[in-house]
């Protein structure tokens, strides 16, 4: 196993490991991981779509150097799909080579059939087997896409970091991995499971915290565009619209504006570049032409008045 890199010592600690892969946490978030990773629990994160949940799974992993083992959920998610399947090929080609030798032992074969080498590992297995580079971060994203079928099935698993494989029996992870669930709140997860983790509810950041995060993301984008970006993107946010922007969303304007050479707002660039921005048409045309000019004059006077 190769040296593994140490997990924080502190909250502190925390902030400066997730910073240096370009994660601006505030002090909550990175208390609540801190004790998730000291105290070995998984850790529910809880927030609208595209506050960057996902991302502390992969910054996370990225500054540990661990394997991210990511089990996307939909709904109609099982077993097969999440856990494991056998090989129904490879078992079919052994009955039939098995078949074609004669004198086949029919307790032998089955045997065989239902060991480790037909054994096709899915994401939750994976996470319970030992990895070179320690212990993985398993991310279960967004759990409540899924039904409570599955979510009643996870609990094993959250409780005892082990899963039962009927042919072979219980397989337990000798190290547990560090677990994120995620959800976007679409419907609510039963108290169940959350009371096997801890919890956070991960916001929208706030004006400053949303700066840094673009300018550690986007750092060739003028002070001017950044900040005028994150009033227009707050103001957004404070409407009536069918989906607010993102982090995401802000990061991939201020990239695409940066690609347009802006140096500073003006309301044609705004109105232009809507769609990266807003994601229904309904929103956009909500948006654009007058309505995107003054709130973009609202914001200008914000910043001027700070």
């Amino acid at each position: 196993m190769t040296d593994l890199v140490p997990l924080p010592a502190s909250i502190d600690g925390t902030l400066a490991l997730l910073g240096r892969s370009g994660y601006v946490a505030d002090r909550p978030l990175a208390t609540v991981l801190f004790l998730a990773l000291k105290l070995g629990r998984p850790l529910f994160l809880e927030g609208e779509a595209g506050v960057g949940k996902t991302e502390i799974a992969k910054v996370l992993a990225a500054a540990l150097g661990r394997k991210l083992i990511r089990l996307q959920c939909y709904e109609g998610l099982d077993v097969s799909s999440a856990v494991y399947e056998w090989n129904y090929a490879g078992q079919m080609m052994a009955i039939r080579l098995a078949e074609a030798g004669g004198g086949v032992d029919r307790t032998a074969l089955e045997t065989d059939l239902f060991s480790e080498r037909f054994l096709v590992r899915r994401p939750l297995l994976d996470a319970l087997e030992p990895h070179p580079e320690g212990p993985p971060v398993l991310l279960i994203d967004e759990l409540d896409r899924t039904d409570e079928a599955f979510e009643a099935f996870l609990l094993e698993i959250l409780s005892d970091f082990q899963v039962t494989v009927p042919e072979l029996g219980t397989v337990r992870a000798e190290a547990p991995p560090i677990v994120l669930v995620t959800s976007n709140r679409t419907r609510e997860i039963h108290d169940a499971l959350k009371r096997r983790c801890l919890y956070h509810w991960v916001d929208y950041p706030g004006a400053e915290r949303e700066l840094a995060i673009l300018r550690a993301r986007v750092p060739d984008a003028p002070e001017r565009l950044g900040r005028e970006i994150v009033a227009f993107v707050a103001s957004l946010r404070g409407r009536e619209l069918f989906k607010a922007p993102g982090i995401a969303e802000t990061l991939d304007w201020a990239q695409a504006l940066l690609e347009l050479d802006a140096v500073a707002l003006d309301p044609g660039l705004v109105s232009d570049t809507l769609g990266v921005l807003l994601k229904y048409q309904d929103d956009i045309q909500r948006l654009q032409g007058s309505e995107s000019r003054k709130l973009l004059d609202d914001v200008r006077a914000g910043l001027s008045a700070a």
